[in-house]
């Protein structure tokens, strides 16, 4: 029999934080060894468990949740959403601009797909998460990676995106709080890119799932807020500000020029309708997660759970010579970079494979979040103390061995 050959629409397509590293350490596990695994945003598996009030009014409501809901997701959970955009002073949000999806990542997909045609180009960063980039591929279109300057606190940078804006540029994404570098984009930043969008009639993305883990008391403006004379799209859910990753609840609001984006949102409704709606029983959580008592405010004060293991782990990792990193503002990661004079890395896969297997500890190469250089790799900091003190020992082990094999 001839071979049966996945689609040519996934040669330019990767998921590396779920990737071929991932699939050896499984075998591993597999075959008994143990794992401390810092590659995946998961909360729950690391303790961070749903608020007990979330769990209550989904198990109460389970009667309900056998049938279809209206395809853009139940009523009272888009009123809590239109209420929370409310609160984060996005303008003119009416019901039927919210759509409920399977988590935010099925929303990402479904707004690229009701976009692009082909030839089409999307503004996306780099590093940035990678699903952005390759839903851009896999509607057609071409993610034209933007550069954010780690010595500016990985902001933007904001002349190589005009650098990259013509005329088939249908929009730009912006990850805010950002994965995989933690970075918060001040209001002057978000102006700036308002402006861009403004000049050049583009669509704002904003990917704000960790518009509430923010550390040192930052604060998060959502950048629909700052003008309405643009398009744009925000998505956020539960999974990480409520640790509901499973529930694979998520959202997306539609504001600014509505008017002129008639078609675009017919499209988006069909797509909508077509996977009938998303999972009901999460979404009887939304309303309560939205209104009840924001446990993640506990989380990121200096006494709390996250904030401490994130201080802990970017102590940790600077600590190790040749290695630095911006530290966080916000989100669940650090991005740090290795002084490539101290580490020549010509293959990061190949470099976290090796740390992998000699050390039993999972990271993701940079390389995974569209970084185009082999110096940087990604660590989530939600393992507790002990376990980031454990893993991050065998990181620092692993590294002073490499630069006595590379020393020069």
């Amino acid at each position: 029999m001839r071979p049966i050959l996945k689609s040519s629409k996934l040669a330019n397509v990767c998921y590396d934080i779920r990737g071929p590293v991932l699939d050896r350490a499984r075998q591993m596990e597999e075959e008994g060894q143990y794992i401390i695994k810092l590659n995946i945003g998961n909360p729950a598996s690391f303790g961070f468990d749903a608020p007990e009030e979330i769990l209550q009014d989904v198990i109460h409501n389970l009667s309900a949740a056998s049938g279809y809901c209206d395809s853009k997701g139940l009523f009272a959970a888009r009123k809590a959403i239109m209420h929370y955009t409310q609160q984060k002073r996005v303008k003119d949000v009416r019901m039927e601009d919210i759509y409920i999806g399977n988590g935010v990542s099925e929303l990402i997909v479904m707004a690229m797909q009701a976009l692009l045609n082909t030839g089409d180009e999307v503004l996306v960063p780099s590093p940035d998460y990678p699903l952005w980039t390759a839903a851009v591929v896999l509607a057609g279109g071409t993610a034209r990676h933007y550069v954010c300057d780690e010595q500016s606190g990985w902001l933007p940078d904001l002349d190589d995106i005009r650098s990259k804006v013509n005329s088939n540029t249908r929009a730009i994404a912006i990850i805010n709080p950002n994965n995989p570098t933690g970075a918060l984009y001040p209001d002057e930043m978000l102006f700036e890119i308002i402006e861009i969008a403004r000049q050049h009639q583009l669509i704002v993305y904003a990917d704000e799932i960790y518009d509430k883990v923010l550390y040192d008391g930052a604060e998060h403006t959502s950048i629909a807020s700052l003008a309405d004379d643009v398009l744009f799209v925000t998505l956020n859910g539960l999974s990480k500000n409520y640790r509901a990753a499973g529930f694979r609840s998520g959202w997306a609001v539609v504001s600014g020029t509505k008017q002129y984006a008639r078609d675009y949102i017919a499209g988006l409704t069909m797509l909508a309708s077509m996977r009938l709606c998303a999972n009901v029983p999460s979404q009887f959580g939304i309303q309560t997660a939205l209104g009840g008592y924001q446990s993640i405010n506990d989380l990121v004060l200096p006494t709390g759970r996250l904030m401490r293991q994130r201080d802990l782990a970017w102590k940790l990792l600077t600590d190790i010579p040749g290695v630095s990193c911006v530290k966080p503002s916000a989100a669940m990661y650090l991005f740090p970079c290795l002084d490539p004079k101290m580490y020549p890395i010509e293959d990061d896969e190949q470099f976290v494979l090796d740390l992998l297997l000699e050390e039993k500890v999972l990271v993701v190469q940079g390389s995974g979040f569209n970084w185009p250089r082999p110096d940087h790799f990604r660590v989530v900091f939600l393992p507790n103390s002990d376990d980031l003190t454990e893993a991050l020992g065998r990181v620092a082990d692993f590294l002073g061995r490499y630069r006595k094999r590379h020393r020069t």
